[in-house]
This record gives C-alpha cells, structure tokens and sequence, in this order.
C-alpha cells in the first residue's frame, strides 16, 4: 500500500533532531511522494533544502500562508513569485495560500488581495491551488469565483472540515479536491459524518499537516507523514471498502493533480 501526503511541513524545527529517521518511517509506512507548503520567508529556505536532501521524496510548492502576513506583504510576495517564474518546474503547486480570520479579522482585504494575486500566478503558470481557509469559507469561495482560473488544473481546499453544505459547495470547482487528514479520527469529529454524506472518495487527498493535526491513536504527540495508514483506516470505514483501495484512489486522485 503506497500513499501520497499532500500537505505536511517536515522541513519545520520540529523534525531536527530525527528528519532522517523521521523519512525513513514514512517510506516504510508506505509513503510514495510528500508535498511541502510555504509558510513564510524564513520556511523557503528550510523547504527547499529538504527537498534538495530527498529529492526523490520530497516536493516543494511556493506561497504565503495567510496567517503570516508580514506588515508590509507586497515585497515578500514579489519576491515568492520571482521565484516561481524563475523556476515553475521546480513547484508541484501555488501554495499554502488562502484567507484565515479565526485569530484576527482586521487584515480581511489584505488576506484576500494577496490571495487573488496568488491565483494569478496559478492561473499563469497552470499549476494546483493549495488553500487554506479558516473561518473564510465564503470569502475563499467568492474570490475564487470573481478570478480568471480557467488555466488552473485544479486544488485542495486544505484541512476541510465544514458542513456538509461548505463540502457541496467546494465541491462546485472542477478538478479540486477535499483535504482529509487526522482530524476525521476525532472522536467528536463530525467530518466522518460529512463525508458519508456527500463526498465522493475520488474527490478526496490524504494530509497531515504535520507536525499538526495528529491522529488518533497518536494524538497529543508530534505529527508525521508515517500516520497516514491511520487516517486511511478511516477512511476505508467511512466508505465501507478496504484500506487498499482507499489508499489506491487517493493516491491516484494526487498523481493527476500534481502531474507526478
């Protein structure tokens, strides 16, 4: 059984002390590629320089997360898309990027302005859209929609965890995807129940946002892509199939997005 985690930051100083040990797990639990997000300018450093260590592994995609709006965003963002045009082969995707308010809200239309300019490039360059939206739904969705993305090949929207009204409606965008990770093994999860409902498992990605969101059984410790088997086991409860096939359409649902 091979799997893909689309969406985890191994590259954080969370992996230090064992980032050898720590891939070397994953691989053994089945681990065929592990996409790595931006953050911020201090993270394309470190997430390059992984991807440079396990080349074979490990690729990167190029954006700013929208919590971490510097003061003054445009210089970074000039910046990021430099890099991307410079060299768009080397990203699988524009990401992580989106619109976060659950912390602050006062930074809405800087979050969004960014965001469009971050479609842009997606649309430019005909690469995936990974967003992240938190308290955003309807914001992300009408950006989205206000946008030029008829070059884009399609997305994720990260971390989902709506209604299962949010789930029909992302699910409007052709060719994105829903992503699932530890939080569907919560016991008060109610993303089970979601899914059963009205998510079709070739619309779905396997995440952990490492070194966040651990699974149960693991939870309350640090996240690793070596979890995913447990998101996959239920998952394959969820669909009522076998772990396998979760695993085998999943996996295929990343190998057309990200052209791997």
């Amino acid at each position: 059984m091979t799997f893909i985690d689309t969406h985890t930051h191994l590259y954080g100083e969370e992996f230090d002390a064992d980032r050898a040990e720590m891939v070397e797990r994953a691989r053994e639990a089945g681990a065929e590629k592990l996409l790595l997000p931006n953050v911020d300018e201090e993270s394309i450093g470190r997430m390059l320089q992984m991807c440079d260590d396990f080349p074979d592994l490990c690729l990167p995609m190029m954006g700013l997360q929208p919590e971490e709006l510097p003061a003054d965003p445009w210089p970074l963002v000039k910046k990021m898309k430099h890099l991307l045009y410079t060299t768009p082969e080397r990203y699988c995707a524009v990401g992580e990027v989106g619109i976060d308010l659950y912390w602050d809200q006062s930074r809405r239309e800087e979050q969004i302005e960014v965001f469009r300019e971050e479609i842009h490039w997606a649309n430019e360059l005909h690469k995936p859209l990974v967003i992240h939206a938190r308290n955003a739904h309807q914001d992300i969705v009408t950006t989205l929609r206000e946008a030029d993305t008829s070059q884009i090949p399609g997305g994720i929207f990260h971390c989902f965890g709506g209604t299962i009204e949010e789930a029909r409606e992302l699910l409007t965008f052709d060719g994105f995807y829903l992503g699932i990770g530890g939080i569907v093994t919560f016991k008060k999860s109610t993303l089970p129940a979601v899914l059963h409902a009205c998510v079709p498992l070739h619309r779905i990605l396997l995440e952990t946002d490492a070194p966040y969101l651990t699974p149960v059984p693991h939870r309350g410790k640090r996240n690793e892509s070596a979890y995913i088997p447990h998101i996959i086991d239920k998952l394959s409860e969820i669909y009522d199939t076998t772990t396998e096939e979760v695993a085998r359409i999943t996996t295929e649902n990343a190998r057309n997005l990200f052209a791997i």
